[in-house]
């Protein structure tokens, strides 16, 4: 085995832990004097009646935020013209979190959804909790919250009306940013109203409409970022200028580790525009990882001064990898004991010795590839520091920053701008601290831009991983499964620490269903140690679990000789599933395919939602043409049903590159892709017709931007092997040479 992958067993907090603020305990109401009322989660804050132009553009910074009015709580703000502004404090990255965040606000505040203004909250965890972007949370984790902070403040606003009037409360009724009361015709705007309402005691557990009267939600209004997108003026991380701001690429280790023996700077700075030339410092995971940054004028000189740049690195004692070793490593490690996350029966005996099905399926590593590269600004001089960029976790970026500049956390100042893509990629912080240590080192603000190439080949990367899999039938149905992971553990990268516990994520993406009607299972992990930086990915473990279990449904099925779904529907009880299960074979016409036509599906479940997936495949011109995907989506309130839509077909656009071209892969400790003609995504031409539907239910929120992902794959590779009796195990495959 090679030195640099060993198969051990070891355990660690995520980078970012001690960074992650604690989230804010049940909402306290709090009243302050003056004309300004404060819901606050925690700490109150008046008010200043300031300018608005930056509303103009309908994404404020924090600070224009704190002008917009009287701030009826820490996310909510009304102007005496019935301007309402939201504070949102999760980032949008695509998603559509600036659309359906108002939304939710807008059903319970009764007012127009264009007349909310949005602000991007500075990664403050005392005022907003979390601020963390990910595991599709947007909407399930704060579609509650916001729903009563609507209800509240509306609440507060027909009181203060009915008290102008002498009126009972409930003789009113709010409706469009004003309130009437009915028997007298009279009406009033909530700007007339919101002083005279900040003065007021919030009520506690203001109720909430019932969902048959929600007049906003579930409609598909259109996105509020788009025209900002469509006219250029929404502002990205590369779009920041500041005064006397210079701009900076890094050089950094072609392999992952290794530091900087000695450099020579003097072609670089006789490059026009270079003004220095500077050692620098990369955390991952607790590693600093060195590089030199050359800082100019502008990114093209610092680009130029790069390639003029000459750069010796010290690799003593790094042990190496390549593809190979990992791949050898995963395999010879599938041999050993796991360690066991979820068990229950006697495996062994009912899988007996001859098992129904015996499988390995494999995946390979994968960048995050977002379309918008690597970029950060930050400033920071000997008393504050400041940064402007595409993150996921602005609070997480603030705690981070503060520790490692030595500053207070109120010195720190985190602003978060749009994100082009981010899949997980962007909640990591090594890319702020470095422009921030640039910063410091130049004594000036500085832009570091990645280049494609940086971000391609330095990672952090999604784990390969490896899943051998053994099942047993009995009467028709599953009676064991035996299922192992071997994979880098994403929780476990920090220095010192030894996998001593097994991932309890190995059976995410798998629906929880299933194993309770299973009378035998043993779920196992071994964790590997290799120095490549991994990192969640989008949909995390179902991104890869989904692949590897459903294909084996798929193969269970085979072996007792059933229809795919029929098979699945012995495996659960839930009447819920059973409903998605029936509403995917009607809209796919899965009873209704013919012979010759490959039909292959999936069902996963992932961050509280399902999906499932019919994926129709023919042959033409010797190559495998997708013709169509039907996906369901089961994903209790659905808030806008045109995002989430997008969500699903993003996702399985993505999906789609992820098991056709998308492998990262390693020679001498580097990666050796490192731009899109080697890591192609899919085009136009690639994608084939997706049809989206939605199950309508009362169920709670589930998560939307992720879900789609995982089940894309399996029913792929399903559907390829319905046509053709080939079996695809290893990812990704080519689709002309299936």
């Amino acid at each position: 085995m090679d030195e640099a992958v060993a198969a051990t067993n070891t355990t660690v907090p995520p980078e970012a832990s001690s960074a992650t603020p604690t989230p804010p305990s049940r909402r306290a109401f709090i009243t302050t004097g003056g004309t300004a009322l404060v819901l606050g989660f925690v700490v109150p804050r008046l008010a200043r009646a300031e300018g608005l132009a930056a509303a103009a553009t309908g994404v404020m910074t924090p600070d224009a935020a704190a002008a917009a009015g009287v701030q009826l709580n820490a996310f909510v703000s009304i102007d005496t013209m019935g301007k309402v502004t939201l504070v949102t404090h999760r980032a949008e990255m695509g998603q559509g979190a600036y659309s359906v965040v108002p939304q939710i606000l807008a059903e319970e505040l009764e007012v127009d959804i264009a007349a909310i203004a949005i602000a991007v909250a500075d990664g403050d965890p005392q005022k907003y909790g979390s601020q963390m972007t990910g595991g599709s949370s947007t909407v399930r984790g704060g579609i509650t919250q916001l729903l009563k902070t609507g209800a509240t403040a509306r609440d507060m606003l027909v009181r203060a009306a009915a008290a102008r009037w002498n009126v009972a409360p409930d003789s009113c009724k709010a409706r469009l940013g004003q309130v009437t009361h009915a028997a007298s015709g009279r009406t009033l705007a909530y700007g007339a109203l919101v002083e005279d309402a900040a003065k007021l005691v919030p009520n506690k557990d203001v109720p909430l409409k019932d969902r048959k009267d929600w007049t906003v939600i579930g409609k598909p209004i259109p996105r509020q970022d788009t025209p900002l997108k469509v006219n250029g003026s929404a502002k990205f991380g590369i779009d920041v200028r500041l005064p006397g701001m210079l701009y900076a690429v890094v050089e950094r280790s072609p392999r992952f580790v290794g530091k900087v023996k000695r450099f020579d700077a003097t072609k670089a700075l006789a490059v026009p525009g270079v003004k220095h030339v500077v050692k620098t410092e990369r955390d991952i995971f607790g590693k600093m990882r060195e590089g030199v940054a050359v800082v100019a004028t502008s990114t093209w000189a610092a680009m130029k001064g790069r390639r003029a740049l000459i750069v010796e690195w010290d690799d003593t004692g790094i042990p190496e990898v390549s593809s190979a070793s990992l791949t050898a490593a995963m395999k010879s490690s599938l041999a050993g004991a796991p360690l066991s996350a979820k068990t229950k029966g006697d495996v062994a005996a009912a899988l007996g010795t001859t098992p129904a099905v015996d499988a390995t399926y494999e995946t390979p590593y994968q960048a995050h590839a977002c379309m918008e590269p690597i970029n950060c600004t930050a400033h920071v001089t000997d008393t504050s520091a400041e940064i402007w960029g595409p993150v996921q976790a602005p609070d997480w970026n603030r705690g981070h920053l503060a520790g490692a500049l030595k500053l207070p956390m109120d010195k720190v100042k985190v602003n978060m701008t749009f994100l082009g893509g981010g899949f997980g990629r962007k909640a990591f912080t090594d890319f702020p601290l470095e422009a921030a240590l640039v910063s410091r080192a130049v004594k000036a603000p500085v832009q570091v831009v990645w280049s494609r190439e940086d971000d391609l080949s330095v990672g952090p990367f999604r784990p390969g991983a490896m899943y051998h899999l053994r099942g047993a039938l009995k009467d028709g149905k599953i009676s064991a499964i035996e299922a192992t992971m071997a994979a880098q553990n994403l929780m476990e990268q920090e220095p010192g620490d030894t996998p001593k516990k097994p991932n309890d994520n190995v059976t995410e993406g798998l629906p929880e269903t299933y194993l309770e009607t299973i009378p035998n299972y043993r779920f196992g992990d071994i964790p590997l140690v290799a120095p490549v930086p991994v990192m969640w990915w989008r949909s995390v473990y179902s991104s890869t679990n989904g692949f590897a279990y459903e294909s084996f449904l798929d193969e269970m099925a085979r072996a007792a000789k059933m229809d795919p779904i029929a098979f699945r529907r012995q495996h659960f009880d839930s009447p819920r599933l059973h409903a998605l299960a029936d509403k995917l074979e009607a809209v796919s016409g899965w009873k209704q395919r013919k012979a010759g036509e490959g039909f292959g599906m999936s069902l996963t479940y992932c961050f509280s939602s399902w999906a499932a997936h019919v994926v129709k495949v023919s042959k033409a011109r010797n190559a495998i043409r997708i013709e169509k995907v039907w996906t369901v989506i089961d994903c209790g309130v659905a808030v806008n049903p045109d995002v989430i839509r997008q969500q699903v077909e993003g996702s399985i656009v993505m999906a789609l590159g992820a098991a056709t071209t998308h492998e990262v892969a390693f020679a001498a400790g580097s990666a050796t892709k490192k731009n899109f003609d080697t890591y192609p995504l899919p085009r136009l031409r690639d994608i084939p017709p997706i049809e989206v539907h939605i199950m309508d239910n009362g169920e709670a929120a589930g998560g939307v931007g992720e879900p789609g992902l995982p089940g894309l794959t399996p029913a792929l590779t399903n559907a390829i092997y319905d046509l053709t009796g080939t079996r695809i195990r290893k990812l990704p495959f080519d689709l002309a040479k299936v």
